[in-house]
């Protein structure tokens, strides 16, 4: 038998162990973790829907209508209305013919990747990309190829010496790093070599593109250049759950083969319901994209000046380099300390030598509360100039 306990004391040893935080309250900037009142700079919720007067409005209007569970597989008697209606709004939102709705974003993955290739088909993914899209890639059997980050080059070179059925997938915003896939030139290759692109788009929806449509349309490609689009609904939906959306026949065809779908209970219907809503509020959210454009410039432009080590990102998404694993949580630690979560990511989630501290900007945040961040920030950085001894 393993040694769980001894792996355990390693992950700590390491720098590699995690613990969970007990919030309370609804997710917002200002958050109760752990009995501590902290503002916080590490939730996805970049529109700050998640505690929306009108998707909470929505979800207590539709609890009577539709009930709470969902009951039942899609498949079984679980497809509720409410599930076709957000189907359909998503298809619409996204510009695209069909749409169909998974209860997580890593089960859409999963499910998707998996049913869509399988023994004796390739898939190429980018370095860098999502767990949940390793994972679905493992899970399909086929032979995997991985590309480094964003490099096309690469990619049309193993494209081309490849036959057989090809895929290609990619995140459209990096989680950890926050840059946004070169979608155009990966299209291009996509087409050129005969391989389906799919990309998930879930750090992009709400936040990029016309109305907050996401990457794919700010990159001006249709569902004829991106024939798979993934994005989930607890991130700057606001809400939970995911989809996927192409054609009218691709979605048929998942329906019948990704095993996510088929063999999970339906999510609640008054949850679909509440998350039309909050699609309404992105479509007429520029205000909120523009309020997150100025905090995001705000920060940068502060935090290069502090001499801190910024990714190439315009997205909410914006990890401060540290290095190693200590030196990232003592960084964090003494944010909190002054009463600011910001999260430490340590490998695997990153390379190992790249733990970095990853900030993340909603329109929820005020212009005070990111000076906040960047007055504490300036305050730690004598830290970051001690030597790498001092941080163990």
């Amino acid at each position: 038998m393993r040694n769980f306990a001894k792996e355990i004391e390693e992950r700590k040893q390491a720098g590699l162990y995690r613990t969970r935080r007990l919030v309370s309250g609804p997710q917002q900037p200002e958050l109760t973790a752990d009995g501590k009142p902290l503002l916080s700079f590490c939730s996805n919720d970049y529109l700050g829907l998640a505690n929306h007067p009108a998707n909470i409005e929505t979800l207590k209007n539709a609890l009577p209508e539709t009930g709470l569970g969902g009951g039942a597989s899609h498949l079984i008697c679980g497809h509720h209305d409410a599930h076709y209606q957000l189907e359909e709004r998503l298809a619409k939102f996204t510009r695209r013919s069909s749409a169909l709705f998974f209860s997580t974003g890593y089960m859409a993955n999963m499910g998707v990747i998996s049913a869509l290739a399988g023994r004796g088909d390739t898939i190429f993914s980018d370095r860098l990309n999502h767990a949940s899209i390793i994972d679905g890639c493992i899970l399909s059997r086929a032979r995997i190829r991985r590309y480094g980050h964003g490099d096309v080059a690469a990619l049309e070179t193993m494209l081309a010496e490849t036959s057989g059925h090809k895929l290609v997938v990619t995140d459209g915003v990096f989680s950890m790093d926050g840059d946004v896939a070169p979608l155009r030139e990966l299209a291009r290759v996509c087409r050129e070599h005969d391989a389906l692109l799919i990309v998930d788009d879930a750090h992009g929806i709400g936040v990029l593109g016309p109305e907050g449509r996401g990457s794919v349309l700010d990159a001006g490609l249709t569902e004829e250049d991106v024939p798979v689009l993934i994005g989930t609904l607890g991130k700057a939906v606001g809400t939970s759950g995911a989809f996927v959306a192409g054609s009218e026949l691709l979605m048929d065809y998942l329906v019948q083969k990704a095993r996510t779908y088929i063999y999970t209970t339906a999510m609640p219907p008054a949850v679909a319901m509440a998350t039309c809503t909050s699609l309404d509020v992105i479509e007429r959210g520029d205000y909120l994209r523009s309020h997150l454009e100025a905090l995001i410039e705000r920060f940068r432009t502060g935090a290069r000046a502090l001499g801190y080590e910024l990714m190439a990102s315009h997205t909410p998404i914006q990890p401060i380099m540290v290095g190693t694993n200590d030196a990232a949580l003592a960084l964090s630690k003494a944010l909190e300390d002054r009463g600011l979560l910001v999260t430490a990511i340590r490998p695997p989630t990153v390379p190992a030598g790249e733990a970095r501290l990853r900030v993340t900007l909603s329109a929820a945040h005020r212009m005070a509360d990111v000076d906040r961040l960047l007055a504490a920030l300036k305050e730690c950085r004598p830290m970051m100039e001690a030597p790498e001894t001092a941080w163990a």
